[in-house]
């Protein structure tokens, strides 16, 4: 079972998980919310990082999920996925940036797949989840 973090701009990383522990009724095992808070020295943002990294990880590698590409969060997150085997978690990193709910949800719900099948599944719950309700909309 891949294991995921999720790592945002305070309090969005929290809440998300609060969300979930609402959703599932429990806070599902092997996931953790970081929160990064403004003006937080981003050594100390990529240590919280990698610790909730290792406390999720089992081997199948870590999906890390990001509110806003470019920002802090997202580039500290990246900094890991970047190092490779160098990072000592021995399991491979994928981050995705544009968290949102249904996207979540996705990931929690199908942490048995592979961590490649689950980021293409966690991008799609992602994307199918931005809806326009109440109108129709012209689909290009």
């Amino acid at each position: 079972m891949a294991g995921i973090v999720i790592v945002a701009h305070t309090p969005i990383a929290s809440a998300m998980l609060s969300f979930a522990e609402h959703t599932f009724g429990v806070v599902p095992e092997r996931v953790r919310a970081v929160d990064i808070p403004p003006y937080e020295d981003t050594k100390v943002s990529f240590d919280r990082v990698l610790k909730a990294a290792y406390g999720v990880n089992t081997g199948n590698g870590v999906l890390i999920l990001t509110d806003v590409m470019g920002a802090t969060p997202a580039n500290v997150a990246s900094k890991l996925e970047n190092l490779g085997p160098l990072s000592g978690l021995n399991a491979p990193v994928i981050v995705l940036a544009g968290l949102n709910l249904p996207m979540l949800m996705r990931c929690i719900s199908h942490r048995g797949d592979s961590l490649e099948e689950l980021a293409k599944k966690a991008l799609n719950g992602g994307q199918h989840g931005i809806l326009r309700l109440g109108a129709k909309v012209d689909q290009e």
